[in-house]
């Protein structure tokens, strides 16, 4: 029987229940409305730094030029723009962008765990402020000036390449090729990856560590069983720090690569800066994305793959080769 089925209630149960039934309602509303206001900057942000952006450029890609003389028009919606931006240039461009990032990727990441352990773990705690600073000091310069100062170092008559003559060797030789561009994004991105290790290791602490040691471990097994495991988030948020952007740069290829250091970024800054072709260099952009995407994916994917393999190792060791 329910409560307005209550003999001799005379409906003060329904209405009970449909009182505590709206206050619940309420207090529901209210938790949602002051987390929608607590949370506005975050999604305000995202709603008009990413996600109309993206969806402009991606409406873009379906259109075309429609003459010598203007940029874009979409009266008429194709995927041409895809089948255009799928040339053997493209592709080619993609890859050498791919091998560079990847690669300059894995060049932070080495330069970066040593460091921030360092900074984390030996270094005392009253000099890893200044040090701090000092890792950021670039990001106090801009973009292109800091691009620029690395273009005065490796050109074959900077004071790089004039030293090495001294000591009689050849000249340095590696302005406007792919190695100035590789040089030139560790460079600016290292920062990016030392930051996120350096948080992951310090709030790590040191007990683990000084645990390792005590059961008999030296460093090098403490460093990938117990270190590198601490810092895994770490690793991760660095190497999507450092790769996403890395993949999309233009700025380092275009002041130290030249011909030899093509990145994808300069084919689609030039479809809009230099050929006024707003369709093809969105349909460009839309495939980076798509691919930088596909690329964090299946690295993803792997490091999950090994993760649960070096867990399923660990628990046959610890069972005793029991499956």
């Amino acid at each position: 029987m329910t409560l307005a089925q209550e003999p001799g209630d005379g409906g003060r149960g329904a209405r009970r229940g449909r009182g505590v039934g709206a206050a619940g309602s309420s207090r529901i509303r209210q938790r949602l409305s002051g987390t929608t206001i607590a949370g506005f900057p975050t999604w305000a942000f995202v709603l008009f730094f990413f996600i109309v952006p993206i969806a402009l450029v991606l409406w873009y890609s379906f259109g075309y030029k429609p003459d010598l003389f203007s940029a874009h028009a979409n009266d008429k919606l194709s995927f041409d723009r895809y089948a255009e931006a799928l040339d053997p240039t493209f592709l080619g461009t993609f890859l050498n962008t791919l091998r560079i990032g990847v690669v300059g990727t894995v060049i932070c990441l080495i330069i970066a765990i040593p460091f921030a352990y360092w900074l984390a773990v030996k270094l005392k705690p009253q000099y890893r402020a200044l040090a701090l600073a000092l890792v950021l000091v670039p990001f106090w310069t801009n973009f292109l000036v800091r691009t620029l100062g690395w273009q005065i170092v490796l050109s074959p008559q900077g004071f790089v390449s004039s030293a090495m003559q001294g000591l009689g060797l050849e000249k340095l030789d590696v302005l406007y090729t792919s190695t100035a561009v590789q040089i030139g994004v560790v460079y600016n991105y290292l920062p990016l990856m030392i930051l996120p290790l350096y948080v992951a290791m310090d709030r790590a602490g040191t007990s683990l560590r000084e645990a390792s040691a005590d059961l008999g471990a030296n460093r090098i097994r403490t460093l990938f069983q117990v270190t590198l495991p601490l810092a895994a988030p770490g690793i991760a948020s660095g190497a999507l720090l450092v790769f996403i952007p890395l993949m999309g740069d233009y700025v380092t290829a275009s002041v130290l690569g030249g011909a030899q250091g093509n990145m994808i970024g300069q084919l689609v800054a030039s479809q809009f800066n230099t050929a006024q072709n707003w369709a093809l260099g969105s349909a460009m952009a839309v495939l980076l994305m798509l691919f930088t995407a596909i690329t964090v994916a299946i690295v993803a994917v792997v490091a999950l793959v090994i993760r649960f393999g070096i867990r399923r190792a660990r628990r046959v060791v610890l069972t005793g080769g029991a499956a």
